[in-house]
């Protein structure tokens, strides 16, 4: 990814924003968020941990990997507005957490959002100067074989996941950023994905987010 040079068209004092990582299923955005993580940033980046009615998977962790919910618990969440976006996504309903972008905005953090493609667009169309970056698999044939080494899903959630990722691999166009998440190379990905941050950040033009 090339960055332009600064210019005019900078600010010196850096707007907190909202950052939206997408990518199909099995892209490594889990393994992303963990690099950016070790990563130092200033102020320090805050990542909202997504809501969702799935079951957990094997090393998974309520609160951390994601926030587990019933349906009930779901939706009522949903019925109060506290959700910014909800969405059903391979059978299963996810969720972004309004409090927790509103808080770390006010902080004056980035706030970071791992959601789907369906959930970006909502994101966006309600929130105009969201960054969203689209991270893609060098091939489908690697996407697949992450999938299927995975063995979380059953045959028939494989399938489903599968035609998903053809499906969203086709709204790349709608992000603002495209970054390729090279086979065994995670840490330059969330490398140049800093690079976008700390581009787009300063931009003049981006205005301030209100959730």
């Amino acid at each position: 990814m090339n960055v332009p040079a600064r210019d005019d068209a900078f600010l010196d004092d850096p707007k907190p924003m909202l950052v939206i990582i997408s990518g199909p299923s099995g892209v490594g955005k889990d393994t992303i968020i963990e690099a950016l993580h070790r990563r130092s940033h200033r102020p320090p980046y805050h990542y909202v941990v997504t809501c969702t009615t799935r079951a957990r998977r094997p090393g998974e962790i309520d609160g951390v990997s994601y926030n587990f919910l019933t349906m009930g618990q779901f939706k009522a969440l949903r019925d109060a507005g506290e959700l910014l976006e909800a969405n059903v996504v391979h059978g299963h309903w996810y969720g972004t957490p309004r409090a927790g972008v509103r808080d770390a905005l006010a902080r004056g953090q980035h706030a970071i959002l791992k959601i789907d493609v369906q959930g970006a667009q909502v994101v966006k169309s309600c929130i105009p100067d969201a960054l969203l970056v689209f991270v893609v698999p060098p091939s489908l044939e690697t996407l697949f074989q992450h999938l299927k080494a995975r063995r979380t899903e059953s045959a028939g959630e494989l399938e489903l996941r599968q035609r998903n990722a053809a499906l969203e691999l086709a709204r790349k166009d709608d992000y603002d950023h495209v970054v390729v998440n090279e086979e065994g190379d995670v840490d330059r990905t969330a490398e140049r994905i800093d690079e976008i941050i700390s581009h787009e950040e300063r931009r003049e033009s981006r205005g301030p987010v209100t959730v």
